[in-house]
């Protein structure tokens, strides 16, 4: 795509997420759904390892639901969206005794705004669940290889790129064996290998749909790699089995239970 196009792309995300902010305020609250609650927080809690004092940077914070976790468990942490109704709700869901984490505008995909913050100023950074919203993310880890002290991490979760995007499909089969209906649930995957970008929704009855970047798993990877980055540590969560009497509709990812529907990775930089 060339500079233009991307730009566009992004003022348009720029704007559903602000058109989009109150929506996905109320519905996200201070804990998140049950994909933060039950797959995205103990994956990242795991990969991070936070140490008391340490200093983190929150790429895409939203309302800022992640960098206040973090702040709780002893992090000093700055949360940085380019959605500036975003960050007004995130300040406003923050207490006024919560002194460790503050919240910045700041594009994520401006290299320049991101290298402002200071070489080497943090030990670790976060993205939780957003980096298929950016139209590109080369600037972020070229940035990050130069934010990160060394041997820092960044520790990010996106929809699984393989099971749980536009390409994907979700089924529900059902079938009597000996007399006994069964329901057997799986993805069907008509495209992954293509990086794509349309426009869906993250929550029901948004006022906007909003653009979703899909990239398969070589090319989010490969622009880690490209700035030094190696990959230490992945989990690949999904939902617990239930009792058939409590799921959802075939479209509750609860329901599938061999299938993860998130993606969760430790990125660590080299000694410089």
């Amino acid at each position: 795509m060339t500079d233009a196009s991307i730009n566009s792309l992004n003022e348009q995300t720029r704007a559903a997420w602000n058109a989009n902010s109150q929506i996905w305020d109320e519905r996200m609250g201070d804990e998140g759904n049950d994909f933060h609650q039950t797959l995205i927080r103990p994956s990242t809690q795991r990969l991070l390892n936070l140490q008391p004092g340490q200093k983190i940077l929150d790429v895409g914070c939203g309302n800022g639901l992640t960098s206040r976790w973090l702040a709780s468990l002893g992090a000093q942490v700055l949360g940085i969206d380019f959605a500036e109704e975003m960050i007004i709700n995130a300040c406003k869901r923050t207490k006024p005794d919560e002194t460790s984490v503050k919240f910045q505008v700041l594009d994520a995909t401006d290299e320049t705004a991101l290298l402002r913050l200071g070489e080497n100023s943090f030990d670790a950074a976060v993205s939780t669940m957003a980096l298929m919203d950016m139209a590109q993310i080369d600037p972020l880890m070229r940035s990050l290889a130069k934010l990160l002290r060394p041997k820092g991490c960044f520790v990010f979760s996106v929809c699984h790129p393989c099971f749980n995007h536009v390409g994907a499909s979700m089924l529900a089969e059902t079938s009597d064996v000996e007399g006994k209906l069964v329901t057997e649930y799986s993805i069907k995957v008509k495209s992954y290998l293509e990086p794509s970008s349309i426009s869906g929704l993250a929550v029901e009855n948004q006022p906007q749909p909003h653009i979703y970047f899909h990239r398969p798993l070589h090319l989010l990877l490969s622009s880690a790699f490209h700035f030094g980055f190696v990959l230490d540590g992945l989990e690949e969560p999904a939902f617990p089995t239930q009792d058939p009497a409590q799921t959802n509709s075939f479209g509750g990812w609860n329901n599938y239970n061999q299938i993860p529907p998130v993606f969760v990775a430790r990125l660590r930089s080299g000694e410089r």
